[in-house]
């Protein structure tokens, strides 16, 4: 199926879907407990990054990489199965979820488009164009064990450049550990390429759908840019996170620091899912009104906190092909329209095991 919003827009095409496991079968399997969901919206909220390459070599192309991704990424998931596992309701209470790592796999897209990589991104719709170069299909609530909680899409450019388009569950891992992750892979992929005949095709190159036989919309792409929001990153001093009142300070005040920076006050509702440094590891999710939390102004945060920059995470740094690093990368949070989202995540540094990352959308 071939669709674009508006004739100035560029035409988009889906022409192959597989899933990626890892090489090996996971075992032990892995389990994240998602405890507190207290609102389903929560569901649905997912990190999405696209990043962009220019051709390189007769060698470098999205169709390639696309081909050699089966191998890659299984190898990568192999080091971190729960990307490719799923959600599934828990045995100890109802409504308890946990995410466990059963080797249901990554989905891998791969997708072309009616221009060229510079055309595109010189496009004054760009944003809205962008919510085609990521696919993302909606959790089934009722039976979660179903949805991937994670999708890669390669798109070819008709210069030869592609993009790598990221979705990827919220409560499966935060933006940080996401990056951390297709870091790796791009890692485990450039060298694997590295030392085999580049001249050899890949082993799996992706089969393409017949004509008409597609029956997948990319459902980003309908309301990506409705949902679509952008994230601020601020870094904390040291806190107890496990505090409920602190928690609640340091949400007040990240709320007021966002709100200054985009210059306005969007969301009514908050969701807070807070990455625990328990074993296993535990995701907690709290919702707040906007309006009895700031009311309230719980006691002052004194800890402080200072806004980061995307590109420490190191997402330009991401190469498949040793030497060609993406030339552009975007980053958006799609949730529900209207409400806010707060992601509190402990500095990967054990040396300052207190001190943690606050990623935030404001609605």
């Amino acid at each position: 199926m071939i669709y674009g919003t508006t004739n100035s827009l560029p035409k988009f095409q889906i022409e192959a879907i597989q899933s990626v496991v890892p090489i090996k079968t996971t075992d032990p399997r892995l389990t994240h407990r998602v405890s507190s969901i207290t609102d389903s919206d929560i569901f649905q909220s997912r990190f999405h990054t696209i990043f962009y390459y220019n051709k390189v070599s007769s060698e470098d192309s999205g169709r390639t990489l696309a081909g050699w991704t089966k191998e890659s990424l299984g190898r990568a998931l192999q080091e971190q199965p729960i990307f490719g596992g799923r959600l599934r309701r828990g045995e100890e209470a109802e409504g308890v979820l946990e995410i466990v790592s059963n080797d249901g796999g990554i989905r891998l897209l791969e997708a072309r488009i009616s221009k060229t990589l510079a055309e595109f991104l010189d496009l004054e719709e760009r944003e809205e164009a962008e919510a085609e170069l990521v696919y993302w299909k909606d959790i089934d609530e009722e039976n979660p064990q179903f949805s991937p909680l994670f999708y890669v899409q390669v798109t070819n450019f008709q210069c030869g450049g592609y993009s790598v388009g990221i979705s990827c569950s919220l409560l499966l891992a935060d933006p940080l550990a996401i990056i951390c992750f297709l870091s790796r892979w791009a890692n485990i992929h450039s060298k694997m390429v590295s030392e085999t005949e580049m001249t050899k095709p890949p082993l799996f190159y992706l089969p393409k759908f017949k004509t008409n036989a597609s029956s997948h919309t990319n459902q980003v792409g309908s309301n990506g840019v409705k949902d679509r929001q952008k994230p601020l990153i601020f870094e904390t001093g040291k806190l107890n996170p496990n505090d409920v009142e602190t928690r609640k300070a340091l949400v007040s005040r990240c709320i007021e620091e966002a709100e200054l920076k985009f210059g306005e006050k969007r969301a009514s509702k908050f969701s807070l899912i807070v990455k625990t440094t328990s074993e296993p590891e535990e995701r907690e999710v709290e919702s707040y009104l906007r309006q009895g939390l700031m009311e309230e102004m719980p006691l002052s945060f004194s800890s402080g906190i200072s806004c980061g920059s995307w590109d420490d995470l190191g997402a330009s740094e991401v190469s498949f092909y040793e030497g060609n690093k993406p030339v552009c990368v975007s980053y958006w949070i799609g949730s529900i329209p209207g409400e806010g989202l707060l992601a509190l995540i402990p500095c990967p540094d054990e040396s300052v095991s207190e001190v943690f990352n606050v990623v935030v959308t404001i609605g």
